[in-house]
């Protein structure tokens, strides 16, 4: 039995798109429990469209989620000539024909089937044609031939079996008529030549397959084996496509989702194993199967994958947090200057209590990252006499401790209750908004301990509170 291979192939027509990355993780997952090998091919045969920026960004976000592939990237474009090849090995052999119908004729059927409600399929008018009796100036495309009589069944690793009337797969193009060849062509011939043995993907591929298929068996090449997974949907219950929010891997990681949460939750969308939720990477490679694959579509739940980030924030190494921290920081706000590592480390903590993003922890951590307090300028107004004389008190008692606590501090704030006749939130929100600009943030003790005495004592000097 061959070695196990898979690929994932993209078009870098556009950023990497979330269903993809699910189906790069599947194939990945699964060569690697087999072990066996997983190979990236660029589709970029599309030229006007196709973007190296693509290219690179495909890549990097694959590597991001921690998928990596063997070997170098396979560029469909260099294989032109070997798929142009087979075509003229298929029109030898008696597989192809050449069609030389009019762009108008094509229209007129296509409105035809239109009216009739029907889906539009070429009518093969040229599939017994006689070449000598056509003008030699005429372009062509080259059209394979499909197979008319019967029915064809897909042994599906996923769907199980499906069978189709062959007479509903019409002659598709091969060639254009410009002699390039399409995309069944080219993914079939690129398929054999990289020996991929099991070919996994979208189910809105089906129809492809069964055109694949024949191919194949024209060539008399050993075909792989096919597994079609349902698409992923939108919480509405749409297909999710392109154009929706949150539906690349770079609006996730601008949020501040870190990438073993997102893996783990595509890989449990339309995936289970018995009853286990979380899985690290060793065990998504350990347990990852064909057959714990479901057969209907998954929706995309935005809440789930924040339930899962915030898991992975509380549970993770707090030192590694930290470094997710900085690089998130470093790439979508500002790089965080490593005097303050000392203050922030520390502090994760609390900073990391109630956060579901690395953003949450970024904004919790704002106070500390920057020396100059920025002021809600409606939480500012909150700042009566009564709480400007709170501030100061409280800032004479503490300019007196040798160290802070909160068992240093939680009894000069209870006195301060008790002098301004008043409750935690009289005392405490004053402070907050003081220290760090706002009355939403982490706790008062938290905030005050994590700055440290000189800098609390500066802040509460602040002019804006005199």
């Amino acid at each position: 039995m061959s070695k196990v291979a898979t690929r994932f192939a993209p078009s870098p027509t556009g950023p990497l798109h979330i269903g993809g990355v699910r189906t790069a993780l599947f194939n990945w997952l699964y060569s690697k429990n087999q072990k066996g090998t997983f190979h990236l091919r660029i589709e970029d045969t599309d030229k006007e469209r196709s973007k190296n920026e693509f290219k690179v960004q495909i890549i990097k976000s694959l590597k991001w989620i921690g998928i990596e592939h063997d070997g170098d990237e396979y560029i469909q474009s260099t294989k032109i000539n070997d798929h142009i090849n087979v075509a003229n090995e298929l029109l030898k052999n008696g597989n192809a024909y050449k069609c030389y119908c009019s762009n108008e004729e094509i229209e007129e059927q296509k409105i035809r089937a239109k009216q009739k409600k029907q889906p539009y399929m070429y009518n093969r008018k040229c599939r017994e044609l006689n070449e000598k009796n056509v003008a030699k100036d005429i372009n062509s495309v080259v059209r394979f031939k499909s197979k008319i009589e019967g029915s064809s069944t897909l042994k599906d690793l996923v769907q199980g079996n499906v069978e189709i009337e062959n007479i509903t797969i019409e002659d598709f193009i091969i060639l254009r008529n410009d002699g390039t060849p399409t995309y069944n062509l080219s993914a079939s011939v690129d398929d054999h030549q990289m020996n991929m043995t099991h070919i996994i993907r979208g189910d809105d591929h089906k129809i492809n397959t069964f055109k694949q298929i024949q191919i194949y068996l024209a060539m008399k090449w050993k075909l792989p084996s096919f597994a079609h997974i349902p698409l992923i949907h939108t919480i509405e219950g749409k297909k999710l496509s392109k154009r929706d929010n949150a539906s690349t891997l770079d609006d996730y990681s601008k949020i501040g989702i870190m990438p073993d949460a997102l893996r783990n939750y595509l890989l449990r969308l339309g995936w289970s194993y018995k009853d286990k939720e979380i899985f690290t990477l060793e065990e998504s490679i350990q347990y990852f199967n064909l057959e714990g694959i479901g057969k209907s579509p998954s929706k995309l739940d935005i809440s789930r994958i924040l339930s899962m980030n915030e898991h992975y924030i509380k549970t993770i190494d707090e030192k590694e947090l930290y470094k997710h921290l900085t690089k998130y920081c470093e790439i979508y706000k500002e790089k965080i200057n490593s005097d303050k590592e000392k203050k922030i480390k520390p502090s994760l903590g609390f900073l990391k209590n109630k956060a579901k993003t690395l953003e949450d922890i970024y904004n919790n951590s704002k106070y500390i990252i920057f020396d100059e307090v920025n002021f809600n300028q409606e939480d500012l107004k909150l700042v009566d006499d009564k709480a400007k004389k709170i501030i100061s008190n409280f800032s004479n008692k503490v300019s007196k401790l040798d160290n802070l606590s909160k068992k240093v501090l939680e009894p000069i704030v209870n006195d301060l209750i008790k002098l301004n006749e008043t409750n935690f939130k009289g005392v405490g929100q004053p402070l907050r908004i003081a220290l760090t600009g706002s009355k939403f943030g982490p706790g008062v003790y938290d905030i005050i301990i994590s700055l440290g005495k000189e800098e609390v004592i500066k802040r509460l000097g602040d002019k804006i509170l005199s």
